[in-house]
């Protein structure tokens, strides 16, 4: 009996003032019982109760009593008080007890409360609470263990209401929320409370206490999770790294920190720890052989952050993978994650279904991992990488995407500079850009210390250059001012040099002015001279000819399409493929039909065959474009573009010249076509459209001995079926373009799931151009019993396809057919009530 006379006496005077707060109107007695309750939470020798009371009510009445003042926030009695006996009386009680149970007191009034000068009371008693450092205390409280045994409910619900507070102000206050509740200035304040409970048992434990780091994880792994790591472990990390680098206490206390944060939030602490940290000595210390006591650590540091995701910076690649290599007992980590890397770069079909962003991210991890290796551990893996590369090398080769090639070389110079096989380095030609050169330097390690060196001597440098330069550059003219006193008298620097940038070299050999001497030429002729000569003009000669043209326009073909730049030819390509183009648009139905026959025959090359389909497209480009005005035949497509152009050979008279600039330089203020409309002309096109477009179609199915469409070369068919997709394109609101979109969407079915992205992308684009260009009414009728399917294979595309633009087309596609057939349905409903 005599254990609970505390109990009873401290439940008995509560309840006498809470019975006073009731009734009571004097404002003596109101006073006088707050401060009895206060009584309860003052420390120190002039308290007025015992230490035991003060446990009891701590434990069984302050909840009761925070609850019960919450309730009575309207009452009389409290509408008596001054403002100071409210902050010191009233708020005192939230800001004095426990701060766990002063928390969720406060947490439940924000959240039960409707907008009134009430809720802005208990909001402002909130902000105080957080202010004067509450939440380290909570913290703290829970690291010595000294609170009330707490049910795993009540800590998940004490967890949520610290995690969510931002959540709870926001939806409750709405625009009248706190600045201090806001995400970005909450959860840092959250972080720097967590450093001071952090502290404090660091000190605790220096002096031989004991404390747990269990509360503290688990909410850095619930703020983790819920996506604000970045702002916590933005704060949290820098001052870690600091704190562990010469205290043995904080690295032990950061490591038992991260081994409490529970299993389901692990993945979240870490990936944002290694986006906040500055570097791997800085994730060692911190996290120390976490990979190597904890499955889920190992997981998410050796697998997931390296092949599964790919959203990450290189300066994470460079953090995980040296904290792998930093201590010798990770470093088989390394070598197991090389391994895995090294197999999914391998992969084939990895490099065919996987995002481009995703190979060059595992490309990088691989080139990271390779450069990490001592000569002893490359000496053990050098076959095995010897494999791999060739492997990997080979299908990187394969593929139709040049980005994709050019990783495949850049890392297969890479791994073989690394391994220095037989001496030899493999090295291929290929233009740099931003990846090659991010892939390049990832095989040069880079130490902060030295890296920082470096980048304040390669400031210096150039300034210094700058400096030295102007004097290097006037020596010799002082001293030939010097040597020579009496140059100035016989000077000509009173003549104006003559402009000679317009002349041009006297050729020994003149170009020719027929064709047929052009097809001699280039057929028989071993002079480099004429037959750059020859290419040069072919294009104006067959663009002025017509009738000429159209006598030998197979057999020019056929001598362009077979010659070779056997001169090194300054813009050989180009001036070639001008002259196929303007033969094309000259002799259109006859170059076209031997260039589609031409394209399935045997013994052609892949670049022969692309560069029919390529000359093919830009003729039908130009056949599609209105003739407005007059070409000159001697400027072609290669115009301009390897010739000094004399200055009269295209003379611009005066006076259009100053109209034009009269036309730029005039503001008018009339609303309506300044210029007369442009006159309509026939589309070339639309009569060959069919020439174009169906031979194409005709042997695409069989497999010659030199080429096989459907098979191994993807990059001819992805070329192929964006070619038909263009002939579409153009041939909108020809008579024939029905036609056309029906065989085009028959043709692209078969290959509406290659393997190739670029095949893929082509047959997007085939119909797009199919809805585009094809009459509505059209797609109703013809392509009926279709439409569903291609509707459901479209939405599959655009959800699950790896690669972006299939996505971005498949959309695009979906958005041409549901108009279309929205415009269809309209126009039958339109029709429907006219009759």
């Amino acid at each position: 009996m005599e254990s609970l006379a505390p109990d009873t006496e401290v439940r008995v005077a509560v309840a006498q003032c809470f019975q006073t707060l009731t009734t009571s109107t004097d404002t003596k007695d109101i006073v006088a019982a707050l401060q009895t309750l206060h009584s309860y939470l003052d420390e120190g020798p002039a308290s007025r109760t015992t230490s035991v009371q003060r446990a009891e009510f701590r434990r069984a009445h302050f909840t009761r009593t925070l609850e019960f003042l919450v309730s009575n926030i309207q009452a009389d009695w409290l509408a008596g008080l001054t403002a100071a006996q409210q902050a010191e009386l009233w708020d005192g009680l939230f800001l004095k007890g426990p701060p766990e149970q002063a928390l969720l007191v406060l947490m439940e009034g924000v959240g039960a409360l409707r907008a009134s000068t009430n809720l802005d009371r208990l909001v402002s008693i909130t902000e105080k609470f957080l202010r004067s450092g509450r939440l380290a205390d909570l913290l703290w409280s829970y690291c010595l263990e000294t609170g009330p045994s707490d049910s795993p409910q009540l800590r998940e619900t004490l967890l949520g209401r610290i995690v969510a507070l931002p959540d709870v102000t926001a939806n409750r206050l709405h625009l009248k929320n706190k600045r201090l509740f806001l995400p970005q200035q909450y959860y840092p304040l959250l972080a720097t409370e967590m450093l001071t409970a952090l502290e404090r048992t660091c000190r605790a434990l220096k002096d031989g206490t004991d404390c747990s780091l269990t509360f503290v994880a688990q909410t850095l792994g619930k703020v983790c999770i819920q996506g604000h790591s970045a702002l916590v472990l933005a704060v949290l990390a820098p001052r870690l790294s600091v704190c562990t680098r010469s205290d043995m206490v904080w690295q032990r206390v950061c490591w038992k920190l991260l081994q409490n944060v529970p299993q389901r939030w692990m993945e979240s602490v870490l990936t944002g720890l290694v986006q906040a940290v500055g570097g791997p000595g800085a994730l060692g210390r911190i996290i120390g052989n976490l990979v190597l006591t904890n499955k889920k650590a190992q997981f998410v540091i050796t697998h997931k952050l390296l092949l599964l995701q790919y959203k990450y910076e290189t300066q994470v690649l460079r953090i995980v993978l040296g904290y792998l290599a930093a201590d010798r007992e990770r470093r088989p980590l390394l070598i197991q994650v090389l391994q895995s890397v090294l197999q999914a770069w391998a992969n084939p079909s990895a490099v065919k279904h996987t995002p481009l962003e995703q190979q060059l991210y595992v490309s990088k991890a691989l080139l990271l991992s390779v450069s990490l290796l001592k000569d002893s551990e490359l000496q053990e893996l050098r076959s095995e990488l010897l494999q791999c590369m060739l492997g990997g090398m080979q299908s990187h080769l394969d593929s139709s995407v040049v980005r994709i090639r050019r990783m495949g070389m850049v890392v297969g110079e890479c791994l073989s500079s690394r391994m220095d096989i037989n001496k030899t380095k493999l090295k291929f030609e290929y233009d740099q850009d931003e990846d090659t050169r991010e892939l390049l330097s990832l095989m040069t390690p880079m130490p902060g210390g030295e890296a920082e060196a470096e980048h304040v001597n390669g400031v210096e440098s150039p300034h210094e250059t700058s400096e030295t330069t102007p004097s290097t550059q006037n020596a010799p003219s002082q001293n030939k001012t010097k040597t020579d006193p009496d140059s100035d008298l016989d000077s000509d620097d009173e003549l104006t040099p003559y402009d000679m940038s317009g002349d041009q070299e006297m050729s020994k050999a003149s170009p020719p002015r027929y064709l047929r001497d052009c097809l001699e030429t280039l057929i028989s002729s071993e002079d480099s001279l004429r037959v750059e000569l020859t290419l040069r003009v072919a294009e104006g000669l067959v663009r002025k000819n017509v009738f000429a043209t159209r006598e030998v326009s197979v057999q020019l073909t056929k001598v362009l399409l077979h010659m070779e730049d056997k001169y090194s030819i300054n813009g050989f390509l180009t001036l070639r493929q001008a002259a196929m183009v303007a033969l094309i648009v000259t002799d259109s139905i006859s170059v076209t039909q031997y260039l589609t026959t031409e394209f399935y025959s045997l013994n052609y090359s892949l670049r022969q065959r692309l560069d029919i389909l390529e000359v093919l497209t830009l003729a039908a480009q130009e056949l599609s474009k209105p003739m407005t005005e007059k070409r000159n035949p001697s400027l072609g497509i290669a115009a301009g573009t390897d010739l000094t152009p004399y200055p009269g050979d295209n003379p611009v008279h005066w006076r259009e010249v100053v109209e034009k600039r009269i036309q730029s330089k005039t503001k008018r203020l009339r609303k309506g076509a300044t210029q007369p409309p442009a006159k309509p002309a026939p589309n070339r096109y639309a009569p060959v459209a069919g020439h174009f477009f169906f031979p194409l179609l005709s042997n695409y199915d069989k497999p010659q001995v030199t080429f096989d469409l459907l098979g191994g070369d993807h990059l001819v068919l992805g070329r192929l079926v964006h070619t038909l997709g263009l002939f579409m394109h153009l041939a909108v609101n020809a008579p024939i373009a029905a036609q056309m979109g029906c065989a085009l969407l028959d043709f692209v079915w078969a290959v509406r799931y290659h393997v190739d992205q670029m095949v893929r992308r082509g047959v997007l684009f085939a119909v797009c151009a199919v809805f585009l260009s094809m009459p509505s009414e059209n797609l109703l009728v013809d392509l009926s019993d279709r439409l569903f399917e291609t509707r459901t294979w479209l939405a599959d595309v655009a959800e699950e396809d790896p690669d972006a633009d299939c996505r971005s087309l498949a959309i695009q596609s979906l958005v041409l057919l549901d108009k279309s057939l929205k415009k269809q349905l309209q126009d039958q409903q339109a029709l429907s009530m006219e009759s």
